[in-house]
């Protein structure tokens, strides 16, 4: 479960990163990398616990099909934390900045 899930997360950060010009500039690609590597993480767990249990693989108990869900929502969720931390950080719009948190009267009135 761990590997659908950022599988899924990263086939749709690299479509959204790919389509939008926006995205790129919020660095999508970032998450889209951490998606990727957490999928061939898993896929390398996959492998080599297949290579040790054979067949029993494909048939995983109640319990550890639960556990992996819930390790694979985890992932994705701590991706997106580390995602907006770096946006936060970056700010290129400087929405959090501002003007420096001077306010300019406007109104000439």
């Amino acid at each position: 479960m761990t590997l659908l899930i950022t599988i899924f997360a990263a086939i749709i950060s690299t479509a959204v990163w790919y389509s939008s010009e926006k995205a790129r500039n919020m660095h999508v690609g970032i998450l889209m990398y951490m998606f990727w590597g957490a999928s061939l993480m898993w896929l390398v767990d996959a492998v080599v616990e297949y290579i040790e249990i054979g067949a029993e693989y494909f048939t995983p108990d109640t319990q550890s099909m639960i556990n992996d869900t819930f390790l694979g929502f985890s992932a994705v969720a701590l991706a997106l934390v580390v995602w907006c931390i770096k946006l936060l950080i970056s700010d290129k719009n400087k929405v959090i900045a501002g003007n420096g948190g001077v306010h300019e009267n406007t109104d000439k009135g």
